[in-house]
């Protein structure tokens, strides 16, 4: 059991290690919705369909780890639905695979381009990245740790514009780029009946291929949390959760990117949430407030965020 421990802690101090410790300033920054949502981590055969719906507001100025002028920054307010159909299936308790498919609803208000630089705003639906990912949980019975690995898909709209070409391509709904996930993740009984649980999960997302002059940065998102599933109600069984979520994005390049002025950032998030479960139901859902943030530039920051989600096991 210890040697267990060792080896699970070497793989999490390797993936930290790993990370990129520079910043990137997405104008998104929703690499943070991936992590935290322990929920979604395999716990037996089957599949599980969710719909996931997750929103930020950004609309205050930051630069470095402050807040700045609005009159320092052209964009004044980055609006977003997130909307993801997502499959999980385990075809036994080592192998499984999962599919992604986002479309989002983008509400951009900017300095435009236009003689005289009014405010315009901009609001539009779009797909986003698909992302496809396999899944290897056969490390133990319990498939308490696993790895994912696969592709984020350029199937998003990263064209979208108006006749001044206002909207930068780091506001797009997609990156236009194909890039390689990988991730981990780990739960730990902490009690002997296992009430209590702690997990960890880090995602790393490296672009590979990209198009038009723009490459956005690497991005590393993890999260550590607890939770207790102790309160149970007839066939329903409400656990709250605790969770610290840390995110990191290298610069973007290419000449239609944002670097050096605007691009990267690091920043420390935490989330209660609370789950849900009426099997084959679960309904899921947190707040995330930023605690520490670093961008580099001035870029726009939410001061809260949300997530909620419903799945249904088969």
């Amino acid at each position: 059991m210890k040697e267990n421990r060792k080896y699970l802690l070497m793989v999490a101090l390797l993936f930290l290690a790993l990370a990129p410790r520079a910043a990137r300033g997405c104008a998104c920054g929703c690499g943070v919705f991936q992590v935290g949502t322990a929920y979604m981590l395999p716990q037996s055969q089957g599949g599980m369909v969710t719909l996931d719906y997750d929103y930020q507001d950004q609309n205050q100025n930051r630069h470095g780890t402050a807040a700045a002028p609005p009159a320092d920054n052209d964009d004044k307010e980055i609006r977003t639905h997130f909307i993801t159909a997502d499959l999980q299936y385990m075809v036994d308790r080592s192998w499984g695979i999962e599919v992604e498919v986002p479309y989002w609803n983008r509400y951009f208000r900017t300095t435009s381009a236009k003689t005289g630089n009014p405010i315009v705003a901009l609001d539009w639906w779009a797909m986003g990245d698909i992302r496809v990912q396999g899944i290897y949980t056969g490390f133990s019975p319990d498939m308490s740790t696993g790895f994912t690995f696969g592709f984020k898909l350029p199937t998003g709209d990263y064209t979208h514009n108006n006749a001044y070409g206002d909207i930068d391509r780091d506001s797009e709904v997609g990156s236009g780029s194909t890039d390689v996930l990988l991730g981990f993740f780990h739960r730990q009984n902490l009690t002997s009946d296992g009430k209590l649980t702690a997990f960890f999960q880090a995602d790393a997302d490296q672009p590979v291929l990209a198009r038009e002059n723009y490459t956005p940065g690497s991005e590393f998102d993890e999260a550590l949390g607890i939770y207790y599933s102790g309160l149970r109600f007839h066939n329903v069984t409400i656990s709250p959760i605790g969770q610290v979520i840390g995110s990191e994005r290298t610069i973007d390049t290419g000449s239609e990117s944002a670097h050096p002025v605007a691009s990267g950032y690091q920043r420390l998030i935490l989330s209660p949430a609370i789950e849900i479960d009426a099997h084959p139901v679960r309904v899921y859902g947190d707040v995330e407030f930023p605690v520490y943030e670093n961008f580099r530039g001035d870029q726009l920051a939410a001061s809260v965020m949300f997530k909620a989600a419903v799945s249904i096991m088969f």
